[in-house]
């Protein structure tokens, strides 16, 4: 029983991940911390690092500390949140910063409905290159709108 409350859990952090990363972008990205996006829409310097990285090494500190407070305690709930922010975490890295972005030259190729819809999604958010008017959504749960044959 444990076990299947163990991928409960996980599942159920993973998904309300997609989630945060809707809000955090629209409401903390596209908000107060926008110093610290805007390079990612426009891009004002040299190095392969963003600013806008700051936000994976955020997710990742509240990751890790679950876990952590999870091998330290009681609270084995701990485990599985940690390990769905992680996942999410990596889900998120490999769709938005290796597919979409290319900051690694992998899947250049991926030419189905899925692959073309985020694609289209992302464009159009990146079409606003300033702070306010840009749409905003997840990464894993886009808008149907934009998968078009």
């Amino acid at each position: 029983m444990k076990i299947v409350l163990w991928f409960l859990i996980f599942l159920g952090t993973f998904c309300f991940m997609e989630f945060m990363a809707w809000f955090t972008h629209k409401y903390i990205m596209h908000g107060f911390l926008w110093s610290l996006h805007k390079d990612h829409h426009r891009k004002d310097h040299d190095s392969w690092f963003e600013r806008n990285d700051t936000f994976f090494i955020f997710y990742a500190v509240v990751s890790m500390s679950f876990i952590m407070i999870a091998d330290n305690s009681w609270f084995w709930q701990g485990f599985p949140i940690g390990f769905g922010i992680l996942g999410y975490g990596i889900t998120y890295f490999m769709v938005h910063d290796i597919f979409i972005h290319q900051r690694f030259k992998l899947f250049r190729n991926a030419n189905n409905w899925y692959a073309r819809g985020v694609r289209r999604a992302h464009k159009i958010h990146h079409k606003h290159l300033g702070k306010e008017d840009s749409e905003c959504f997840g990464m894993l749960f886009v808008p149907f709108k934009y998968f078009k044959k």
